[in-house]
């Protein structure tokens, strides 16, 4: 396995992404029936930032770092930073990042459940050495997508299936995507699908968001967050969720803090975001993804 994220744990995508995945579990526990989350690339669910990885490239410092210390930002941020900052390792500070696994799994209620998938031994290994003894959280060590047909539907009937996968061939796995959603969504149509995905150039990702569309699910919504112009194949420039049957007024609960990220992470120019509904309530195409940039936001006085 060529990537590893380790490297990248903590950075500004993964800033933007958890903070999705909180205002989705918590969609989610609006209703007092249990739910699944099942994560299709799990990862190793905890990763150290004082480690060589983190260190070598220092990506957390543009990420999690710049939240750290802020101050005034939304009540779903500070929610998702105290979650952060009171885990297990982070007593003295924040020297370990928790992968989306950990930050489900503390926010499961009795009921809940979490299914995650991880074909990697090595990474699979140290999931189940992570929730050893937590009945709640069930690790399989295969391929996410060919584990969705065993997995759905869930029997609790609810639930979000987080796919983010490393992308280390990009067009390709936007094909695998495409397939392990087109099956999903005809043995359970009325789960909630995120999708996150990277922002190299805009060109790679148009086709991909419009296939979507053709899905057959009623709503999709939209948030990306760039910090360089998406034009160049050569780094992140940026990344995304695509959520199909996305929750009510989800747009509404990202808005103020996907503005506020957009402050707080600008790096050498203001960061962009795009927060809107590909498909509405009644599937009809409200917006058609082009290669426009995205609506750029004004930075906050003071903030890099």
């Amino acid at each position: 396995m060529n990537y590893r994220h380790a490297y990248h744990a903590g950075n500004f995508a993964d800033v933007l992404k958890h903070t999705v995945l909180l205002a989705l579990i918590e969609a989610m526990q609006a209703k007092p029936t249990p739910f699944c989350y099942i994560d299709t690339h799990a990862g190793s669910g905890s990763y150290s930032l004082e480690g060589f990885e983190a260190k070598k490239t220092g990506e957390h410092r543009d990420g999690i770092a710049r939240l750290h210390p802020a101050e005034k930002v939304p009540p779903l941020l500070q929610r998702w930073r105290a979650g952060i900052l009171k885990g297990e390792g982070n007593e003295q500070g924040l020297k370990h990042y928790p992968g989306s696994p950990l930050q489900v799994a503390r926010l499961l209620r009795p009921g809940d459940s979490a299914q995650l998938c991880e074909l990697h031994v090595e990474e699979a290994t140290k999931l189940r050495e992570l929730f050893h003894g937590n009945p709640q959280v069930h690790v399989h060590q295969r391929d996410g997508y060919e584990a969705l047909k065993a997995l759905l539907p869930p029997k609790e009937k609810r639930g979000l299936v987080l796919i983010d996968p490393p992308y280390e061939a990009q067009e390709a796995e936007y094909k695998l995507i495409e397939q392990a959603l087109k099956s999903a969504l005809l043995r359970w149509p009325t789960g909630v699908y995120a999708v996150w995905y990277p922002i190299k150039l805009r060109s790679q990702v148009q086709p991909f968001l419009r296939k979507l569309q053709h899905s057959g699910v009623k709503r999709i919504l939209r948030a990306e967050l760039l910090v360089h112009p998406d034009d160049s194949p050569l780094r992140l420039n940026g990344s995304g969720m695509v959520i199909l049957n996305a929750p009510w007024k989800l747009d509404d609960t990202l808005r103020e803090p996907l503005r506020v990220l957009a402050s707080l992470l600008s790096q050498e120019r203001p960061a962009e975001v795009k927060l809107d509904w590909l498909l509405d309530e009644a599937g009809s195409q409200l917006n058609t993804p082009s290669p426009l940039p995205a609506s750029r936001l004004p930075r906050t006085p003071g903030r890099r």
